[in-house]
C-alpha cells in the first residue's frame, strides 16, 4: 500500500501539496515510509487563522446541547476506530498495541468527558446584598470563550494530548489550530477527519505541520487569545516569553519520582508496577518513573524484584500485543540515552541491570550510587532509565525528592495515612499519587505542574476554565 500523503488540513480540507515542501515520516520500530507531509507556509497559516476565527464566531453561538452532541458524536466515532487508531499509533510513534489502544480508550474518554463537561459548564449565582449598596440586585456570572486557541501537542501521546486541547476548546465553544508533531503527525490528521464527519463547522480544527519559523505564531500572533502547550521545558518557556498579553498554559516535563516505605503494601506488587511505570513505551513519558527512593529495610527485597520485573518486560515490535518497551522516537533520542547513562557511570553510577540496544530498542537500564547533579537524576531522561536510591529517614526522601527543578507528579508507597498526607503538604509537586506509580493520569483530573514542570492545569473542566473567562451581568 502506497504511503498517503497530509497537506495541511484548513477549514474542513487539505489544501494540496502544490508549493510546500515535503516531508517524510518513517515508522520508529522499522524506519518503514509511512507518509509525505506537505509544510504549511506562513500563508497556509494566515488561511488558518481566518479559518478558526470564523469557527469560533459560529461556536461561541452554538447552544450548550449541540456541543454536548457533537463531543457524544466524536467519542463513539474514536472507539468505532479503536482498533485503526491503535494501529496508526504504533506504526506512527512507536507506541506498543497495547498501549495504544488504552490511548484511544483515553481520547474517547476525554471528549466523553468534555461532553458531560458541556451539560453543565457556565456560571453561577453572585449573592449582592453583603454589601448593602448591593441591596436588591442579582448578580450572574457566566463563562465566555476567550477567541481562537493556538494548540502544540508531542509525539508520545500524540492522540490524546492533542484531545485534551480540542475538546475542552469545543466544550466551551472555541476553535484550534494545531502544530501536530513532525515525528508523529498522523493521528492529529486523523482525529482532525473524525471531527469534521462528525459534525465540526470547517475550521474548528486546522492542522498545520509547521517549521519553527512559522510556528512560533502561534506564540505571537494576537489572533490566538490562548497557546496550549505540550512539550520540553526549553520550548515552552520560551514561548511563553514572546506570547504577550495571550494566555499561555504548559504542560512540560519532569522526572517523577516513586518513594517505596518500609511499610509498602504488597512489596512484590510495588516492585512490578514501578517497572511498568519506568519502562512502558520506553520510557517516554513525561510522568514516567524515573527516581526510587526506597527504604532502607526493604532495600535487598526490592531491588532483586524490580530487576527481575524490569528484565522480563518484553521488548521489540509496537506491533507485537506482548511488546511493553517498544522503540525510541529515533536515533537521535536513543544516543542521548546512552550518553547519559555512560556519563553518570564516569561519575560514580553502578549499573545494575544494562539495557542492551537492538536497532531503535534500547532494554531497560536501572542504576544506583547516583548522586542529585546527574542528569539522569536531576533532568529528564525520556528513556528507558531509572536510579534506585536507599533511605533511612521518611523526612529525607521527601526532601531528595524536591531537590529537582521539576514538579510534575510523585507516586508514595505506605501504609501510613499521616505519613501519606505529611508528603502531600510536602511535595513540590502538581499531583501526589498514594500507592500506585505516578505514572497514573486520570483525564479529567487537574493535571500539571509546578517549577520546570508547567504552568496552569489541564483535565477537561480545568482546561475549559483556562480557555474562558468570566463575565459579570448585575441586575438592578
Amino acid at each position: 500500500m502506497p504511503p498517503e500523503t497530509c497537506t495541511p488540513w484548513i477549514a474542513g480540507r487539505n489544501v494540496g501539496t502544490r508549493g510546500r515542501r515535503l516531508e517524510t515520516v518513517r515508522a520508529p520500530f522499522d524506519g518503514r515510509l509511512l507518509a509525505r507531509i506537505a509544510i504549511a507556509t506562513g500563508v497556509d497559516l494566515d488561511a488558518a487563522i481566518a479559518a478558526a476565527r470564523t469557527a469560533f464566531a459560529e461556536l461561541r453561538t452554538w447552544p450548550r446541547h449541540a456541543r454536548r452532541d457533537l463531543l457524544d458524536r466524536i467519542a463513539r466515532a474514536i472507539t468505532g476506530d479503536r482498533r485503526g487508531l491503535a494501529a496508526l499509533l504504533a506504526a506512527d510513534c512507536g507506541k506498543p498495541v497495547t498501549q495504544a489502544l488504552g490511548e484511544v480508550d483515553r481520547a474517547a474518554q476525554t471528549f466523553s468527558f468534555a461532553a458531560d463537561e458541556a451539560r453543565r459548564f457556565g456560571g453561577e449565582l453572585i449573592p449582592m446584598d453583603v454589601d448593602p449598596r448591593a441591596t436588591g440586585m442579582t448578580g450572574l456570572m457566566q463563562r465566555f470563550p476567550v477567541g481562537p486557541i493556538s494548540a502544540i501537542s508531542p509525539f508520545n501521546f500524540p492522540l490524546n494530548l492533542l484531545a485534551h486541547k480540542l475538546a475542552p476548546a469545543l466544550a466551551v465553544g472555541s476553535a484550534v489550530v494545531v502544530k501536530p508533531p513532525p515525528q508523529a503527525p498522523l493521528a492529529a490528521f486523523r482525529l482532525a477527519r473524525i471531527l469534521a464527519d462528525c459534525g465540526a463547522p470547517p475550521g474548528a480544527c486546522n492542522v498545520l505541520p509547521m517549521d519553527v519559523a512559522v510556528a512560533q505564531r502561534l506564540a505571537t500572533d494576537p489572533a490566538f487569545a490562548l497557546l496550549s502547550f505540550t512539550g520540553s521545558a526549553k520550548v515552552g518557556w520560551h514561548l511563553k516569553s514572546v506570547a504577550g498579553k495571550k494566555r499561555v498554559l504548559l504542560e512540560l516535563g519532569g522526572n517523577a519520582a516513586a518513594v517505596v516505605h518500609e511499610d509498602a503494601p504488597d512489596l512484590d506488587w510495588v516492585a512490578e508496577r514501578l517497572a511498568l511505570g519506568a519502562f512502558a513505551y520506553a520510557g517516554q513519558v513525561c510522568i514516567k518513573v524515573q527516581r526510587i527512593l526506597v527504604h532502607r529495610a526493604v532495600w535487598r527485597r526490592f531491588v532483586r524484584r524490580f530487576l527481575e520485573a524490569s528484565a522480563d518486560l518484553k521488548a521489540g515490535d509496537p506491533a507485537d500485543p506482548k511488546t511493553v518497551v517498544g522503540p525510541m522516537i529515533d536515533a537521535a533520542a536513543l544516543d542521548r540515552v546512552q550518553a547519559w547513562v555512560r556519563e553518570a557511570e564516569s561519575a560514580g553510577a553502578r549499573v545494575l541491570l544494562r539495557g542492551r540496544r537492538r536497532g531503535s530498542v534500547l532494554r531497560p537500564t536501572v542504576l544506583t550510587d547516583v548522586t542529585p547533579r546527574m542528569k539522569v537524576e536531576c533532568e529528564e531522561v525520556f528513556g528507558p532509565v531509572t536510579t534506585l536510591t536507599p533511605y533511612r529517614d521518611w523526612a529525607v526522601a521527601l526532601a531528595r525528592v524536591n531537590r529537582s527543578v521539576y514538579g510534575l507528579q510523585a507516586g508514595i508507597f505506605t501504609a501510613d495515612l499521616r505519613r501519606a498526607l505529611a508528603a502531600f503538604a510536602t511535595l513540590e509537586v502538581g499531583g501526589v499519587i498514594v500507592n500506585d506509580f505516578p505514572t497514573l493520569r486520570v483525564d479529567h483530573y487537574p493535571y500539571g505542574g509546578v517549577k520546570d514542570s508547567g504552568f496552569g492545569r489541564e483535565g477537561v473542566r480545568y482546561a475549559m476554565e483556562e480557555m474562558s473567562e468570566p463575565r459579570m451581568l448585575v441586575l438592578k
